[in-house]
């Protein structure tokens, strides 16, 4: 496996569907970084990761994975990657046991003492058939396999969808024990946004196909703020300022991207500090600029 600065670099991809487009996105996933990625449903988060995992085929762009272009080299690629999705991909009737043992057969470099070892860590039966576990337990199961051929990429589609806060918080602490080793990475994609409050590195937006911002999670939550002022007050302030306005019974709330400036520029308003879930909020409702 060749050297490579970014575990992920797309560039320039596209993707038409009858009724959707994946739009020239770019984005790059820095080695040894968890990356948000956050958007609606529906707004080309599944897509891109099937891209990535070369499910579907992109119509343009490039798309390179721990420094390999994904078509080129798919083989060499997957034997180092690991995807987890929100259903289970394994059949219902499998057991643990079988299961460790059929993926022997397919990951070289598969460690049935790893494997063993987490399945004790989330309490998952050896014997007992997928159909009978919980979705939590489904879940556990898929990362303890994810992790135990030697991946160094996870990428997670919705994993932690649906589960309680408990194993949710179990299955972060898993990540941040994955990125104690610099060389491993993980694409994240959720729009459970407090979880990757928690555990992002880096912060990737898509919406309807688009990639609206991406970069550093904290530089994007400190970069961005919301101004909390009467509605004259608020037409006042720059258009180029303003991601999107939410207007209230009390007055707006303006989502702005450039908090230092807009300090010194509207001195005399209140500016508070943001969320990631507010920041998605505000982006998604763009196109409106005013909204309820």
């Amino acid at each position: 496996m060749s050297e490579y600065k970014n575990a992920i670099e797309i560039s320039g991809v596209t993707k038409k569907y009858d009724g959707f487009t994946l739009d020239n996105i770019s984005f790059n996933v820095p080695k040894g970084s968890i990356m948000g990625f956050i958007g609606q449903n529906g707004a080309g988060k599944t897509t891109t990761i099937k891209l990535l995992l070369n499910l579907i085929r992109k119509d343009s762009g490039t798309i390179k994975m721990l420094g390999l272009d994904n078509s080129e080299h798919e083989n060499e690629i997957k034997a180092q990657v690991s995807a987890v999705f929100d259903e289970l991909p394994f059949h219902e009737v499998l057991n643990a046991k079988q299961l460790s043992i059929i993926l022997s057969d397919i990951f070289e470099c598969w460690d049935r003492d790893t494997f063993n070892s987490y399945l004790d860590r989330f309490e998952l039966p050896r014997k007992k058939s997928f159909k009978d576990f919980s979705k939590g337990m489904k879940m556990k199961l898929q990362i303890a396999a994810a992790l135990s051929h030697g991946a160094k990429l996870l990428i997670m589609d919705e994993a932690t969808t649906g589960l309680d806060p408990v194993v949710r918080n179990e299955i972060l602490d898993i990540f941040m024990e994955y990125l104690q080793d610099e060389n491993n990475s993980i694409l994240l994609s959720s729009h459970i946004t407090t979880d990757l409050e928690k555990v992002a590195d880096m912060v990737t937006f898509i919406d309807k196909g688009k990639i609206l911002l991406t970069g550093s999670k904290d530089e994007t939550v400190e970069n961005h703020a919301v101004i909390k002022c009467k509605k004259d007050d608020y037409k006042g302030i720059d258009s180029e300022d303003i991601v999107s306005v939410r207007l209230t019974d009390f007055g707006a709330e303006v989502m702005v991207s450039d908090k230092k400036k807009c300090e010194k520029k509207y001195s005399g308003l209140v500016i508070d500090n943001t969320t990631l879930e507010e920041i998605m909020l505000f982006y998604v409702r763009r196109e409106k600029k005013e909204w309820k």
